[in-house]
């Protein structure tokens, strides 16, 4: 079976991400489980030969570095794909993205996150582990400033995964590895492409930060991700990749530039229909600026909590608002919560 039949497959079966590996079954993720497709067993010589298809005349490359990230449309279906080897075997992970860039209104998130393509310049991050969906709401975040606004947005993305089709901005998506040597590469010569708005796919060392907050010093609006769990962790985890001894300069130009970060977690709906997304939402006003400033970040809930009348909200309070909202049960809202306790209460202390 080829990897257009299996993606074809897959996308009938609803999974988000198909496992191919020898030994066992091919299995998808169907609302986050893991799930076998049938009960024929993969060889290795099948992993291997999936993998060769995919990757054509690179193939020889994942000989020598062990992994290798690309992405590319099967069956219709645009695919993030990761291959490496596992005990001398080929193994790959296949994401299955939306067939289209869904409406940003349509993935129920929080008002405030429909207000984030009005943003002129500033920082906006997108958070939460693996399979979270924060490049489904990157790309329809981007998606809306390209139908609403006439300017230049250019990406760095490792690999692309979602293709914009031009509307009224001008998009240049710029892949590393194939359009650019490296992000450092790709970063270094970004300022110099007159863009309005950037997408750095994710921000994971010293000079993707630096560059970050250069350009929204600079008047940018900047897009990107990390993989944290809540709004103030993804600030100490920005400042603790630099030295203590720069680490007050960055808060400062973190309290000067930081705009908005929403942290995501996809949880199954009570009715096991499918999974809805839980979002903490943090709009950085002038107490949260201070309190970035000072790195007096375990304060930063708190303040969250009292700025709900400019969006924010926290990630327990949201988990509470879909349980009474019927979404999702009581006792996922309490397994997915920061203080379980004020959850089962229902926000009361």
């Amino acid at each position: 079976m080829g990897i257009d039949a299996i993606v074809e497959r897959a996308a009938q079966h609803d999974a988000s991400d198909v496992h191919i590996a020898p030994g066992v079954p091919l299995r998808y993720r169907i609302n986050g489980e893991l799930v076998d497709a049938d009960a024929n067993v993969l060889a290795a010589d099948e992993c291997e030969q999936l993998a060769r298809e995919v990757m054509g005349e690179r193939y020889r490359e994942i000989k020598s570095i062990g992994e290798y990230d690309m992405a590319g449309t099967y069956a219709h279906r645009r695919c993030r794909l990761n291959l490496y080897r596992s005990q001398g075997h080929m193994v790959l992970a296949v994401r299955l993205l939306a067939k289209d860039i869904p409406d940003l209104g349509s993935l129920g998130l929080p008002p405030a996150v429909l207000d984030f393509p009005r943003y002129r310049k500033g920082i906006v991050l997108v958070t939460g582990e693996t399979g979270s969906g924060k490049s489904t709401t990157l790309a329809a975040l981007l998606d809306s400033i390209n139908r609403t606004r006439s300017e230049h947005i250019i990406t760095l993305e490792d690999p692309i995964e979602y293709i914009y089709q031009p509307d009224r901005c001008s998009i240049d998506q710029r892949e590393i590895g194939s359009d650019t040597e490296s992000y450092a590469n790709g970063l270094r010569a970004i300022l110099r492409e007159d863009p309005d708005v950037i997408l750095i796919g994710e921000m994971r060392d010293l000079d993707t930060i630096e560059t970050a907050l250069t350009a929204a010093e600079t008047g940018h609006l900047v897009f990107s991700t990390l993989h944290t769990q809540s709004a103030p962790d993804s600030i100490d985890r920005l400042v603790d990749v630099f030295p203590e001894g720069r680490q007050r300069q960055i808060r400062l130009q973190l309290s000067q530039t930081l705009a908005a970060v929403v942290s995501q977690q996809l949880l199954t709906r009570r009715d096991e229909s499918g999974r809805c997304a839980a979002c903490e939402v943090m709009v950085v006003n002038a107490a949260i600026r201070n309190l970035i400033r000072e790195g007096k970040t375990p304060q930063i809930a708190n303040s969250m909590a009292t700025s709900a009348d400019i969006g924010s909200i926290t990630m327990d309070n949201a988990l509470i608002q879909l349980m009474h909202a019927g979404k999702i049960s009581s006792e996922v809202a309490q397994t997915y919560a920061f203080d379980p306790e004020y959850v089962r209460r229902g926000g009361r202390r």
